[in-house]
């Protein structure tokens, strides 16, 4: 059987499109990208953010800036297209960027822009796991 790619946060292969505009490469990911085995994708950008933008957080089912502005509609459109090109892909995993609010799996800041961590999955990380897909972060690969 061959192998399905693997769906990974930009920020983590290394491209520059966090809200600050960094990046936080991961070098395990870098490398699973270098082999062809995972294709980069950041819901944030393909919503229609700019990179910088505000940072943000999900409170309840919205997604908000820490100006107070709703980015909800922006985040469920980049994590619909998540989800369009891991089906392309056929892909059935993912390696998310831990605490964000679009790709967070099992852990999120809480909406008061406070560090505040609470259980939760971000928009696009809840999206995947409901259409049958394995999430897991950064954090839960091993070293």
């Amino acid at each position: 059987m061959k192998n399905t790619p693997i769906l990974v946060s930009a920020c983590l292969a290394g491209l520059f499109c966090r809200y600050n505009g960094d990046t936080v490469p991961d070098e395990r990911v870098v490398e699973l990208v270098r082999q062809g085995r995972a294709v980069p994708f950041c819901p944030e950008v393909h919503g229609g953010l700019p990179t910088p933008r505000a940072p943000c957080e999900k409170l309840g089912e919205k997604i908000i800036d820490r100006d107070g502005i709703d980015r909800t509609a922006a985040f469920c459109r980049g994590a619909e297209e998540g989800l369009r090109l891991a089906r392309l892909i056929g892909s059935r995993e993912a390696i998310l960027k831990a605490r964000s609010p679009s790709c967070g799996s099992g852990e999120i800041y809480d909406g008061t822009f406070a560090s505040i961590r609470v259980p939760g999955d971000g928009i696009f990380a809840q999206l995947l796991k409901e259409n049958g897909m394995s999430v897991r972060t950064e954090e839960d690969l091993p070293a």
